[in-house]
């Protein structure tokens, strides 16, 4: 299945696109895409659904394929050249960061430039959602919990994430700085996450290309490395690293500006385009 959200933001309902080419509303068998409601057992629910007969909507914006996100769970320096770019050695763990969920945006929506930025970059990934209970789950069993899979952009603000004191979370967490989507794939149309192909353009530039068999660490490895340590839960969505081309590492950084368009996605997962813009001054929440 490809389950998405199509409507204004804050105002998307779920949605499954039909083998017809149409897109159904899942809203009658359930509220949103997010936490217990993209559980195994909530999937096979929806599958066992006849799609056919769901009320047909009209295209129009793509919101983030999960509502919210309980964790946000991403992975640095997961591929081989993107290491070797980026003048560091292959980590002998996974390297665990956060971006916090506030992060999450629509496919297409814009990426806002935060207020102090000026090493904004780009970072194509597959995103992995978890569909069930992870607590010390072996690497033959982790992919058997994978509610599905997406493309995520890891938005990254370079100068906030290593210039600055503290952890990478900073660099990593502005509003916008987490498109996902358009579509979460689920995980049987998904035979094999080791052997996807990526890519990412900037103004019609490819700056990444790769596969996911350039990972360091595989995806049953992350999710059993990372269920060690803490509880996966539904719903819990995994960034699981980037290929070589971020703008970080070429020489001259080529770091995004204002009116750039940067394009990307996965073979069988979608794709997302996002116009670069300058965030709104902040204003004071009451």
């Amino acid at each position: 299945m490809k389950l998405l959200r199509i409507g204004a933001p804050a105002a998307e309902i779920p949605v499954i696109w039909h083998e017809d080419g149409s897109y159904r509303d899942l809203s009658s068998l359930v509220g949103d895409l997010a936490g217990s409601t993209v559980s195994l057992e909530t999937l096979e629910r929806l599958r066992a659904a006849d799609h056919g007969a769901l009320p047909e909507i009209a295209p129009d914006r793509i919101g983030s394929c999960l509502a919210w996100v309980p964790n946000f769970h991403c992975i640095g320096l997961n591929y081989r050249r993107h290491a070797e770019e980026s003048g560091m050695a292959a980590p002998s763990e996974p390297i665990l960061f956060n971006k916090a969920s506030t992060a999450l945006s629509g496919p297409n929506d814009p990426i806002l430039r935060p207020a102090g930025s000026s090493q904004l970059d780009y970072e194509v990934e597959l995103g992995v959602v978890i569909g069930a209970v992870c607590e010390h789950v072996s690497e033959a069993e982790a992919l058997e919990k994978i509610a599905g899979y997406c493309v995520v952009n890891d938005v990254s603000e370079r100068s906030f994430q290593l210039t600055r004191q503290g952890q990478w979370v900073k660099g990593k967490s502005a509003p916008s700085f987490g498109p996902v989507g358009p579509w979460l794939v689920t995980a049987d149309e998904v035979p094999d996450p080791q052997d996807l192909k990526c890519w990412l353009d900037v103004n019609g530039e490819t700056r990444q290309l790769s596969t996911t068999g350039d990972m360091i660490f595989s995806v049953a490895e992350i999710i059993s490395y990372l269920s060690r340590f803490m509880r996966l839960v539904p719903g819990d969505l995994i960034a699981t690293g980037t290929p070589e081309g971020v703008a970080m590492g070429m020489e001259p950084p080529q770091w995004l500006q204002p009116g750039d368009e940067v394009n990307l996605g996965f073979v069988g997962l979608g794709e997302q385009t996002q116009i670069v813009e300058e965030a709104p001054a902040p204003s004071l929440v009451p």
